[in-house]
């Protein structure tokens, strides 16, 4: 199932394939993503192609660094992340995929990103 993926303005357009649709739909209560407010849909890396715009994604990083968040550079959409419980996984945003509207999912279960494993001191 390959899935168009844009910004708001449409300077960057990914191409994505999700293995299982969009049945992967999460929201994550962690600092950040609670913040953002955005769903994510999981997409392995081989299955996440950038289309158009590469050059247009800004990039975000904190804390350990593994995380890596993309947004469009000049309108401000969160496009996809690489996920840190799996660098080899992108979480990417539901609400921009061509065709989708969140609401239609609903209920989007959440994620405990608040008690993420990679912050438990061993």
């Amino acid at each position: 199932m390959s899935l168009r993926l844009t910004c708001h303005c449409g300077a960057v357009e990914l191409s994505i394939d999700p293995p299982e649709g969009l049945a992967t739909a999460r929201r994550c209560d962690c600092s950040f993503c609670r913040r953002r407010g955005a769903a994510a849909v999981t997409v392995p890396e081989c299955n996440l192609k950038i289309v158009k715009g590469a050059g247009n994604l800004t990039l975000y990083q904190w804390n350990t660094g593994t995380a890596e968040h993309y947004f469009c550079r000049v309108c401000g959409i969160y496009t996809h992340h690489r996920r840190r419980s799996n660098p080899r996984e992108f979480g990417v945003n539901l609400g921009a995929i061509e065709g989708v509207n969140p609401r239609d999912l609903d209920p989007i279960p959440w994620v405990d990103g608040v008690n993420h494993p990679s912050d438990r001191k061993t």
